[in-house]
């Protein structure tokens, strides 16, 4: 029993704890005039504190025509570069070396003069790409749908709102409405961030983010206390306001993500997609570790589990609104 508890904690704390794990690596590929590109290489650094030894092979027709530059920014290091390429890179293969060492995936974005841009993720068992003019409609699909994917699943902070929302909601039908209103709402505010209609600072979007989930911490406690929050009220509607900010911080994600010029707006739906894929993977997998512990644990034991990892998650999203608040 207690082995099982102990699994159900670590898996809970394994995305908070081993956030630089979970970083994509990026490269950015950008035609500053014709046959002249400048590159951007960020990859996390290990925690041992070393630049993980991922390197970009360019086309044998491309030499680098500047230094390359190197700093550590946020956990990660960033190098730029300058390349010429006597046949361009419309035509051609780039290969990251290291993926498979790594276990991590790199995206590559490219942008060419005449506006189009292409984006796709490599990852270990698919290292390289050849270069086209424009990305294939499948290539879109895959990459923005599965960033979608691993976005929500490894954004940690997103993801204990939703998990709140399913210790706090009782009901199966009241619960299908309030995801249904997290859902419609963080989608509608990612796509007017994402399409520049309205772009908040994302600094205060991320706080605001952190105080969403103890919101929910201390409405959880106080319900079970037998004091009726707004919350347990009206789940669809706090569900519905905050998801309204958290869509805003899947916009500034997808931002650094960027998205092909050519196909704006079927990126960004296959970006949502892929994080409601995940988002419905994450509550089937807790609705059945619920129903297993629920077999396994009186009712009074599940009460402590649930009281322990409330608290857990309080102190977690206070942590994280002094760091947010701290970086402005």
């Amino acid at each position: 029993m207690r082995v099982l508890l102990s699994l159900f904690f670590v898996l809970l704390l394994n995305p908070f704890c081993m956030s630089d794990d979970i970083k994509l690596s990026y490269l950015e590929i950008k035609e500053s005039k014709p046959k002249h590109y400048s590159i951007l290489l960020k990859t996390p650094i290990s925690a041992e504190g070393e630049r993980l030894p991922i390197d970009i092979i360019m086309p044998k027709d491309c030499n680098t025509i500047s230094p390359k530059k190197s700093k550590i920014i946020k956990g990660s290091n960033v190098s730029h570069w300058q390349s010429k390429c006597s046949n361009g890179l419309s035509d051609s293969t780039i290969v990251a070396n290291g993926l498979k060492e790594t276990g991590i995936d790199l995206l590559l974005r490219l942008e060419f003069l005449s506006g189009k841009s292409n984006s796709i993720l490599l990852n270990p068992s698919m290292s390289s790409y050849h270069t086209q003019k424009k990305a294939s409609t499948l290539e879109i699909a895959q990459t923005y749908g599965w960033l979608g994917v691993t976005h929500i699943l490894f954004g940690f902070d997103h993801i204990l709102f939703v998990f709140a929302l399913l210790l706090i909601v009782k009901n199966v039908r009241r619960l299908i409405w309030t995801i249904t209103a997290f859902t419609v709402a963080h989608s509608l505010t990612m796509a007017i961030a994402t399409l520049d209609i309205i772009k908040p600072p994302q600094a205060p979007v991320e706080a605001i983010i952190a105080l969403s989930i103890l919101f929910l911490a201390i409405e959880i406690m106080n319900d079970k206390k037998g004091k009726v929050g707004l919350t347990s009220q009206y789940p669809w509607l706090i569900a519905f306001i905050f998801g309204l900010l958290h869509g805003f911080g899947f916009a500034g994600a997808l931002a650094e993500i960027g998205l092909p010029q050519q196909a704006v707006v079927f990126a960004l739906f296959l970006f949502n997609i892929g994080v409601e894929l995940g988002q419905l993977l994450f509550v089937a997998t807790i609705v059945s570790i619920v129903l297993l512990l629920q077999r396994l644990l009186s009712s009074n034991a599940l009460g402590k589990v649930k009281t322990s990892i409330v608290y857990m998650m309080g102190g977690i999203s206070t942590f994280w609104l002094i760091e947010r608040i701290l970086s402005f």
